[in-house]
């Protein structure tokens, strides 16, 4: 099956073929559901519903309750005041109702109900005066009552889409959903009760209750778990193609390792001993190594990479560090070079800055392999850049880099072992959802000697406060950062912030102080960070791009301004760059009040604790899957369906279905593998497919 199956054909059609949907109509619903298809409509859930289905006398009307019944129209009373409504007065055999209309033109009502015509109306029922009204109610003819005494679905919408314009291309897009080969397998699918996929979906458009709107409502269980099989089962597909590239074996280090940790100032925490040893076995098997190293900021993942590195080398092959940005690529660099000149390794740094001669022989000291360790930006796995002999690649700051890169890479030399690390702490479930082709090590440990960041709160009204004490910090040599608030999606109101800020601060503090954003040219960026490191500046004015970045130990002061805008997650990303030496420091976070309950909690959770897991899962709790990865920039996994916060027993599910599948049908040819690939294409994830045939 090389392609998609035909009968997904229909789901793949552009929504503008929709009625009531044109090219404006399209860009518009494209933004909202993020997509062009039919398909994109269909997973976009509604979130209430309204219930036409009650009706009752007009001398029964209950106030508030919505109601279709059918009256008779007795009188037109129109307004030649544009401004007040157009009433028309009418009844049925136990008393009036008066039907209210504002804006609307005479002809049109007149034509609409005729006086002595039977209509049938539905609206709320709201009294005036102690007389019940319906304002613009639904109108239809007797004959068409079953049009008006429905159950109405409403969605989340757009400026410029109304409920009605969707659900009338939601109905349409109905008709177009195929009945597919059942790829759950039977004993699941019977034992959770659920319904065919196509059932299934068609039932989420039509609620009749409020259980259905529930995510854990069997419908929305069923379409769930598809969902995350397919995220599961492409990792799967993915990890088991990886595996059967036959790595390399390398012996554990032992010359170069105890080079090098004669020259730490420090002793490794249990938990960097755990993890060498998990990627030394790793290391030491004929398949690839693929694992996933996750701590806090600040837990000591540089010494375990390099540990890592060590292996390689010894055994006489090169290793990568790859970094998101030039000036961590450089910090690598720095940090590993003591390291490195007392194990005799060379190494070099290749980032996008190195032009013309420079990069000519740096790329031939790769090629000929007297670069042993070769360290920067993704520069140093594009397609010029040859390779002596890679056997470890490290990747640093995983969320930035999905599995598709990770393919890449491990393309760029046959059976390269691949460690990853992450300074974001990961909830299990997003780990499996995102990362579930890795086996992970954890470093849940910080090094000895570094003493807890002292978390306050301060609301806005006491900045001055906040001066004053920095003031007297700064006098006793402290640096601080200073982070400015996130502005909804506008990086230019973002910049207007920090702008704003550092001019005020520099008012009081004069010339030593530096202004970060995202809009500034990165040399330019990085020689303002420079500065700060090396204590021409005391105060960096920052927006958020130094979230992942720079270590300097000098600054023990990191303010947050407006935190109650940010994430918990970012919260712990940007209190994490300080506490880096063995000063006590300090993370003030400005709040403006009132603080929504959320914010309350967040905030609240910030000055309890420091470990980075528990702040995940917390993270997971209050916001969702999306925004922790940093999905925006990273094509890591949004759902459409599943919530993980309320989903996570079904990922797990499918995670075992997946490795079963797998253990039994890696090309999947069965049967059940047939169906299977068709769920792979219905929700876009036939790279999969690709890559066993690829095999």
């Amino acid at each position: 099956m090389s392609q998609r199956p035909f009968a997904l054909d229909p789901l793949f059609r552009a929504v503008t073929g929709l009625p009531g949907i044109g090219p404006r109509n399209g860009k518009l619903l494209e933004n909202l559901i993020s997509g062009p298809k039919i398909l994109d409509l269909l997973f976009h859930a509604p979130v209430d519903f309204i219930d036409r289905r009650f009706s009752c006398p007009i001398a029964h009307a209950p106030n508030g309750k919505i109601m279709t019944t059918e009256v008779t129209i007795e009188r037109h009373f129109p307004n030649a005041r544009k401004s007040l409504p157009y009433r028309v007065k009418a009844s049925d055999e136990s008393g009036a109702i008066s039907l209210v209309f504002f804006h609307a033109k005479k002809p049109w009502l007149e034509k609409l109900l005729p006086i002595g015509e039977r209509v049938i109306i539905s609206g709320k029922v709201e009294y005036f005066q102690g007389q019940p009204q319906m304002m613009h109610p639904d109108i239809a003819k007797p004959s068409a009552r079953d049009t008006l005494e429905t159950v109405e679905a409403i969605y989340p919408l757009t400026a410029g889409i109304t409920n009605k314009v969707l659900r009338k291309a939601q109905q349409s897009a109905l008709s177009f959903i195929p009945a597919l080969p059942e790829w759950v397998d039977d004993a699941h699918k019977n034992r959770e009760g659920w319904n065919d996929w196509h059932i299934a979906l068609k039932s989420l458009h039509e609620p009749q209750s409020e259980q259905e709107l529930d995510p854990m409502h069997k419908n929305r269980m069923r379409l769930a778990y598809d969902e995350l099989l397919a995220n599961q089962l492409t990792l799967a597909l993915v990890r088991d193609r990886q595996r059967k590239i036959n790595g390399r074996i390398f012996e554990q280090s032992t010359t170069l390792r105890e080079k090098i940790e004669h020259v730490l100032p420090f002793n490794l925490t249990g938990a960097q001993k755990r993890s060498l040893y998990e990627i030394d076995h790793d290391m030491g098997q004929p398949g690839r190594m693929l694992r996933l190293l996750q701590g806090d900021v600040g837990s000591g993942k540089t010494i375990v990479a390099a540990m890592a590195m060590m292996n390689a080398v010894e055994n006489g092959a090169q290793a990568a560090l790859m970094a998101p940005t030039e000036i961590l690529a450089r910090q690598h660099g720095e940090s590993l070079k003591p390291w490195l000149d007392a194990a005799g390794v060379r190494f070099v740094t290749l980032t996008g800055r190195d032009k013309g001669k420079s990069r000519e022989l740096i790329l031939k000291q790769i090629r000929d392999g007297v670069a042993q360790i070769i360290i920067g930006t993704h520069a140093i796995f594009q397609a010029d850049v040859d390779y002596h002999d890679l056997g470890l690649a490290v990747i640093d700051e995983q969320h930035r880099f999905g599995v598709h890169q990770r393919l890449e890479l491990s393309n760029k030399s046959k059976g390269t072992d691949i460690l990853v690390m992450t300074a974001t702490p990961i909830p299990r479930t997003l780990a499996l959802t995102a990362y579930g082709d890795l086996e992970i090590s954890k470093l849940d440990e910080k090094p000895p000697g570094r003493k807890p960041i002292e978390t306050m709160l301060f609301s806005k009204e006491k900045m001055d406060q906040v001066v004053a004490g920095l003031t007297r910090k700064i006098a006793e040599g402290t640096r601080v950062y200073w982070v400015c608030p996130l502005v909804e999606e506008s990086e230019v109101m973002d910049l207007a912030a920090a702008e704003e800020r550092y001019d005020i601060l520099k008012a009081h503090f004069g010339e030593r102080i530096g202004l970060v954003h995202g809009r500034m040219k990165a040399t330019d960026k990085d020689d303002v960070m420079e500065k700060f490191a090396r204590g021409d500046l005391d105060i960096l004015v920052a927006t958020t791009v130094i979230e992942v970045g720079v270590n300097v130990p000098e600054a023990t002061i990191m303010v947050i301004e407006h935190a109650e805008r940010f994430g918990l997650s970012q919260l712990h990303q940007l209190r994490g760059r300080v506490g880096r030496g063995s000063e006590q420091s300090y993370c003030f976070l400005i709040y403006s009040a009132p603080l929504g309950e959320v914010a309350k909690e967040r905030l609240s959770i910030m000055r309890e604790t420091e470990d980075g897991f528990v702040i995940a899962e917390k993270d997971l709790e209050l916001r969702g899957s999306g925004d922790i990865l940093g999905t925006k920039q990273s094509g890591a996994t949004d759902f459409k369906i599943a919530n993980l916060a309320a989903h996570g027993d079904l990922l797990a599910a499918a995670r075992d279905d997946a490795k079963l599948i797998i253990s039994r049908d890696p090309t999947l040819e069965s049967e059940r593998g047939d169906a299977l690939k068709t769920l792979l294409y219905l929700f876009e994830r036939d790279q999969a497919i690709k890559y066993f045939r690829g095999g």
